[in-house]
């Protein structure tokens, strides 16, 4: 299971239906051949909630240690991405929503006082949420009564879904109301260079990419463009590519195109160097995968 991102990183996934748009999933960090999701991002909301385990979860320029029983707010627009930490998985749910389910009808007080006020905070992109903290722990239940109704779908599941989202909005606004509402956060020009490294490196990673032609998009030379980009991410410039290179592929293997094809069309140089590199990533070599996922003999 990977996540299909397109050049601007935002995910290419359906998070629910126009007339309800809220998208649940469980699942293990596992499931991902490279052992967790990559850097995107998407105008829904997510809400995480850590079943089992522990995981990392990178949002923008924040990084969190989630363990058992922990969370995460996640707000719209925000690049983040997980992984897994040495020798240890973790079971988690996910909830994305549209900010839109909660605004109400056009010219409703509920959008601009409640909704817009959190969702367009320059200092709220990300929060932990610890069952230490009363109204953090009311959050966390209520994404584990969520979880439950989907499994039982009942004949309100919409309304009772709907019912727990504004509790756990009221929870959100009441808590971290009063810091969202303060102009302080990351610094849009970091974000926007962030950003525009990733875009162009969606965007051509096909081809043979310089540090040079990076730097050259954000204006900065390429010792700091390196410095800058390891801050933000975590992972120097050129592993990122890589491991966007090896998601690429997968797609290829899974489609029915050779080993060399999948790795020419994801841009390395040499079936070897792709082989080599797809092993050190997932575990297995791509014919490997491939066969897996094509039910190959």
């Amino acid at each position: 299971m990977e996540l299909r991102i397109d050049e601007q990183g935002q995910e290419q996934k359906r998070h629910g239906t126009y007339g309800f748009p809220v998208y649940l999933d469980r699942k293990w960090l596992s499931s991902y051949v490279t052992g967790g999701f990559p850097w995107h991002w998407h105008r829904e909301i997510e809400l995480t909630l850590v079943l089992e385990g522990a995981m990392e979860y990178r949002v923008n320029d924040s990084r969190y240690h989630l363990q058992a029983g922990e969370g995460l707010f996640c707000n719209s627009n925000a690049l983040h991405a997980g992984s897994q930490f040495p020798g240890q998985d973790c079971d988690y749910l996910s909830l994305t929503f549209h900010p839109r389910l909660l605004r109400g009808f056009e010219g409703s007080v509920l959008g601009p006082k409640y909704v817009d006020a959190l969702v367009n905070s320059p200092g709220l992109s990300s929060a932990r949420l610890t069952p230490a903290v009363d109204w953090q722990a009311r959050i966390l239940r209520e994404l584990a009564a969520i979880l439950r109704l989907s499994r039982e779908k009942g004949e309100l599941y919409e309304l009772e879904v709907l019912r727990g989202l504004l509790e756990i909005w009221a929870q959100l606004y009441q808590g971290f109301g009063e810091a969202a509402r303060q102009d302080t956060g990351e610094d849009p020009e970091k974000l926007r260079r962030l950003r525009a490294i990733l875009a162009f490196l969606h965007q051509h990673y096909r081809e043979k990419v310089t540090l040079e032609e990076v730097a050259r998009q954000v204006g900065l030379c390429k010792s700091e463009c390196c410095r800058f980009f390891k801050r933000q991410m975590g992972v120097p410039l050129f592993d990122y590519l890589l491991d966007y290179r090896v998601g690429k592929s997968l797609e290829l293997l899974q489609s029915g195109c050779t080993v060399a094809e999948s790795g020419a069309q994801s841009g390395f140089s040499t079936p070897a160097y792709f082989s080599k590199v797809f092993r050190a990533r997932t575990g297995r070599s791509p014919s490997e995968y491939r066969r897996e996922n094509r039910g190959e003999d």
